[in-house]
C-alpha cells in the first residue's frame, strides 16, 4: 500500500523553494549590472531634479568631468535650466535601451567596454510652456563605481 504525500510536507517544500527563489534569484536581478547602471542614472537625474548639481557632477565619468570643472558644471546647469527655461524642477523617465560591447564618447576618447545605454526623457514646465528633452545616457563601470557619459562623437 502506497502512502500519500503529507500536505504539510508539500507546503513546507513549496515554501522553502519560494524562499530560495527570493533569496537567490531576486538579488541577481536587483543587483545585476544593468540594474546598477540604471540606479546610477536614476540617482543622477534625481540630484539634477533637486538642483544638487555637486552630487550629480560626482556621478559623471572622469572623461565627462574633464569637460568642465565642478564649479563650471554647477553654474552652467543652474543657469540654463533655472535661469533660461524658468523652471525649478522637472520630471524624468528612464528607458532601457540595451548594452554595447564597446563605445567611445568622442572620436578621440578611449574605447569603453560593456556600456549600458538608457534614454532619459526630461519633462519641464517653464515660462515657455511644457517641453521634453530626450537624451541617450551611457553608463560604464569604472574601478570604483558606475559613471554617466553623454555622446559627443558627432555621428
Amino acid at each position: 500500500m502506497r502512502k500519500r504525500p503529507n500536505s504539510k510536507f508539500i507546503l513546507l517544500t513549496t515554501f522553502v523553494i519560494a524562499v530560495g527563489i527570493v533569496i537567490f534569484v531576486f538579488p541577481l536581478t536587483l543587483f545585476s549590472p544593468s540594474q546598477q547602471a540604471k540606479n546610477i542614472v536614476n540617482a543622477f537625474y534625481t540630484y539634477e531634479q533637486e538642483a544638487a548639481f555637486t552630487e550629480s557632477w560626482e556621478l559623471l565619468h572622469p572623461l565627462m568631468q574633464e569637460r568642465w570643472s565642478k564649479t563650471a558644471y554647477i553654474t552652467d546647469r543652474a543657469h540654463v535650466f533655472m535661469g533660461h527655461f524658468g523652471v525649478e524642477t522637472f520630471e524624468f523617465a528612464v528607458e532601457d535601451v540595451g548594452m554595447v560591447d564597446s563605445w567611445k564618447m568622442t572620436e578621440d576618447s578611449p574605447v569603453l567596454k560593456d556600456v549600458y545605454i538608457f534614454n532619459v526623457v526630461q519633462t519641464y514646465e517653464g515660462k515657455y510652456g511644457k517641453f521634453h528633452f530626450s537624451q541617450a545616457v551611457y553608463v560604464v563601470e569604472t574601478e570604483d563605481s558606475w559613471r554617466i557619459l553623454w555622446d559627443y562623437s558627432g555621428g
